[in-house]
């Protein structure tokens, strides 16, 4: 639906008496924006088997579209109430619309500014829930003088201001605002751009934000999902925040969305960042001020599932003009569960273990850091980061086995405490000296970090049989395990603009990973406790890589530009296993090429391709040759022989004003890792290994944005439709597996009177291949809603995740002897309460851009 459909829609619904009448408007926008999801999965359906899938997928989404209508039917009633303001903006030459300006409310007699908007393509505005009062609009645009609206008065009746009339001056780049002309996305050579300040996002977090990004969205726990895969990176101002999981999602829900002023999505990244990762980088840029003074940020929230969380946090900045100061804070306690179902077929007989995973977790984070300003040209830094996790665990595990007849014939109980923490602690030290006007810099970077961890477990094992009585004395094992870590690292980064619209970028960077780890399991006999050597190991591990990279691009007009770089990279490792007595020893050079192109036919539609090269080196874990076992029946396994895995990848993206209305994907994986299970029939245990296979293939097409319906409601769409293929010798035959796959995700966002924001996100992922795992069908329902007061400053939010609690994980596997079925469930249907409060002065100089240098080594701890 156009904008100009959108705001007859709300204009209308001014005049309509009840919400019964109302909803037929609201539902005219619905039945278009979902229609597009039926649509998509009509044609997926073609892809299944059976009329039951599709059946189910109907009613799936049926029942989706009525929950969304029956809360536009509340929005609507709601929205009856708010007066709004009503316009248009014209040349005054040619008396034509002009779309794209930015009008402002100001109110009267201040000139306070209370909101913002764009014109549409008919020059038209909207502006929704305007208190009374006295108020008066301006209008800017690049190219043209500011306009201004006489005053008028605002009461409960819909107002409509005369046409503004904007001249065109020649000089008048230097007297409008450009911020308010940047479009929601801008495509570039080597990324797509979110800017953020053309969103409306009072009371948000810059998490939430996230969500606005084509191709971006938040898994059940809020892990951020980048191009269908989980393993992105996420910066912050150019630095690798060297957190993931709950760390990270605790850190990104500390800062509020108005400190945050673009997203960057490279979905390829260019020669100057690591190269590795499949996944693509986010980097989120904070807004930059320059008066001086302080400000901050506090937020606390409050979550009850099936158990209690409570977590929190706090942002401070302070700028004196020759140092910027800059510390944030945050804990949290989270107390959760896991719910494993494992069934495993081995000869005739079913294996059916199911697991309950209880984990009692705190954490603890600390940043803290300083920017001094030798001179408007030298700037020297220092970071420092702290991050404390301790936990306690209670696994149970219930297995009972089956004939072929479905008789019982024998069972397994397993108890499973733990206690484990994990610490890690880094320190940057940092340069820049902007050496002239033109652009040209140098900065350096030096990292240190340290990891640690440890943990102490027990496990008491009993059989028995059909009967219940006990066939063999407990099996009772305790173990003490620890690990410990070093990174690092040193770079160097310079950048020198030149000629006509050149630009040249070269860097050097190195690094050094120490990597030692030692487990000790004991077993309970007659004479006490004794080293159980079949299951104790220690294992050391170290790596340098040298890089360097150089880079060339060129902006030959406004519509085009290109980029091409090479990044050349020197690995060498060495690990040994002083139980197994495996070495490893490793030494290769490779090249990794990239190449963008981005091309704007005009101010609405823009292209971009892009190619490169990328590495996926193994964790540092997965080399340890030792076997580990979570019960007699599973257990893992390291591998010292796992290479390296490469990939090519080749992306396309067609922007149509602020929609990625097309993004196209081929990336290709050769010698890529997965995890393979050997089981032997005979002792029953299923071993998981980390493999390298032949060859896996990802093919995909998405569309996405974030959209205006009407003044007072904003759709976030995301479509992807993906072909996957794995192909490689599997256990001495061919395996071969492919899938076509597809997934939907909507957030809708409504704008209420007295400062309220109602919320719904949907989200839906079809059957798919991941690795060797066919998953099935995964689905969800979130609903919030928001309050906002004193002025923006706070607001509080309550958010009910999974209203249905329909989210699981459910795969099967099948090849060689392997046949097996599980389902992860975790506490996806919880009820957060979270409150956010912005203190101090609005504009403080806040933590300069830079990125460090230990990104893609900490990523693999």
């Amino acid at each position: 639906m156009g904008i100009n459909q959108g705001k007859a829609v709300a204009q209308a619904s001014d005049n309509i008496p009840a919400c019964s009448d109302s909803i037929i408007y609201i539902l005219t926008a619905v039945l278009h924006l979902w229609l597009i999801i039926y649509k998509q999965k009509i044609r997926a359906m073609k892809y299944t088997s059976t009329t039951a899938t599709k059946d189910k997928g109907q009613k799936t989404l049926r029942g989706i579209v009525l929950t969304i209508a029956f809360c536009f039917c509340v929005v609507s009633a709601w929205a009856q109430s708010a007066a709004t303001v009503t316009g248009a903006v014209t040349d005054a030459v040619t008396q034509k619309p002009l779309d794209y300006v930015s009008v402002v409310l100001l109110q009267l007699p201040d000139s306070a500014v209370v909101a913002s908007e764009m014109t549409d393509e008919a020059g038209a505005y909207t502006f929704a829930q305007v208190k009374p009062g006295s108020y008066t609009i301006k209008a800017l645009l690049v190219g043209f003088a500011p306009a201004t609206s006489k005053a008028f008065e605002v009461g409960q009746q819909p107002v409509q201001v005369p046409s503004i009339a904007m001249h065109e001056k020649a000089n008048a780049l230097q007297e409008v605002v450009v911020k308010g002309q940047k479009p929601l996305l801008e495509q570039e050579a080597d990324r797509v751009v979110l800017n953020v300040e053309q969103l409306n996002t009072a009371g948000d977090n810059a998490l939430e934000v996230l969500k606005y990004a084509p191709g971006v969205r938040l898994d059940k726990d809020d892990n951020i999902i980048y191009r269908g895969s989980s393993s992105v990176q996420v910066m912050i101002n150019g630095k690798m925040t060297y957190m993931s999981g709950t760390e990270l999602q605790n850190y990104l829900k500390s800062l509020p969305a108005s400190a945050v002023s673009k997203v960057e999505l490279m979905a390829n990244p260019p020669a100057s960042f690591d190269a590795a990762g499949t996944a693509g980088i986010i980097n989120i840029k904070l807004k930059r001020d320059e008066t001086l003074g302080m400000k901050g940020s506090a937020n606390l929230g409050v979550g009850y599932g099936k158990y209690e969380k409570v977590w929190g946090g706090l942002n401070l900045n302070y700028n004196t003009g020759k140092v910027s100061l800059y510390t944030r804070l945050s804990a949290g306690h989270y107390n959760s569960f896991n719910r494993l179902t494992l069934k495993r077929n081995i000869n005739d007989s079913l294996y059916n273990q199911v697991n309950y995973w209880h984990p009692v977790t705190n954490s603890y984070n600390l940043t803290a850091g300083a920017d001094y300003f030798i001179s408007k040209k030298h700037t020297v830094g220092v970071m420092a980061k702290g991050y404390a996790s301790p936990e306690n665990t209670l696994t149970t595990s219930n297995s009972t086995n089956y004939d072929a007849t479905g008789s019982a014939f024998g069972s397994m109980r397993m108890h499973n405490p733990k206690e484990s923490s994990t610490d890690h602690y880094s320190l940057n030290l940092n340069y820049k000296f902007d050496i002239d006007s033109t652009g040209r810099s140098l900065s350096m970077d030096a990292d240190f970090v340290n990891y640690s961890s440890y943990a102490d477990e027990q496990f008491t094992n009993h059989f028995f049989a059909a009967s219940g009585e006990a066939t063999q004395a407990p099996l009772q094992l305790r173990s003490h395990s620890k690990a410990a870590a070093s990174i690092k690292a040193l770079k160097v980064d310079y950048v020198h603009p030149f000629g006509k619209g050149y630009k040249a970028e070269a860097g050097l960077k190195t690094s050094r990973v120490s990597n030692d780890s030692d487990i000790r399991f004991e077993a309970q006999q007659e004479q006490g406790w004794v080293n159980d050597t079949s299951r104790t190991n220690s294992f050391a591990y170290a790596e340098t890589i040298h890089a360097a990279y150089l880079s060339l691009s060129r902006k030959f007009s406004d519509k085009l530009s290109m980029k091409a770089g090479l990044r050349a990279e020197q690995t060498s490792a060495e690990g040994y296993s002083a139980t197994t007595g495996e070495p490893l020893d490793l030494d290769y050079l490779k090249f990794f090429p990239s190449v963008f192109v981005s091309y704007s036919a005009n101010e609405h539609n823009q292209f971009s391709a892009s190619y490169s090269r990328r590495i996926s080196r193994p964790s540092y874990r997965s080399l340890n040759p030792f076997t580990f076992y979570a019960d007699p029946y599973t257990a893992m396994q390291g591998n010292p022989f796992l290479e390296a895995s490469f990939s090519n990848s080749l992306q396309f993206n067609y922007t149509y004003k602020s929609f990625q209305l097309l993004s196209l994907s081929h990336i290709e994986s050769n010698n890529f890792v997965t995890d393979v299970i050997r089981q032997n029939d005979e002792t029953k245990v299923s071993i998981s290994r980390p493999e390298n296979l032949s060859k896996a293939t990802y093919l995909s097409a998405s569309s996405g944005g974030t959209l205006p319906v009407t003044a007072w409601w904003t759709n976030t769409l995301q479509l992807q439709g993906s072909y996957n293929t794995v192909s490689s010798p599997l256990q001495g035959s061919a395996y071969n597996i492919s899938r076509f796959s597809w997934s939907v995700s909507a957030d809708e966002n409504f704008t209420l009177p007295k400062e309220y924001k109602l919320q719904l996100s949907a989200y839906y992922m079809s059957p798919s291949v991941q690795g060797l795992y066919q998953a099935k069908a995964n689905y969800q329902l979130d609903l919030g809603v928001q309050k906002s007061f004193l002025d923006g400053k706070a607001s509080l939010g309550l958010k009910l995740r999974d209203v249905f609690d329909t989210s699981r994980s459910r795969a099967i596997l099948k090849y060689s002897n392997v046949n097996m079925y599980w389902q992860n469930q975790w506490e996806s249907r919880r009820l957060n309460l979270t409150f956010n409060y912005k203190f101090g002065s609005n504009k403080v100089k806040t933590a300069r851009n830079r990125r460090t240098g230990t990104g893609e080594e900490e990523g693999r701890l």
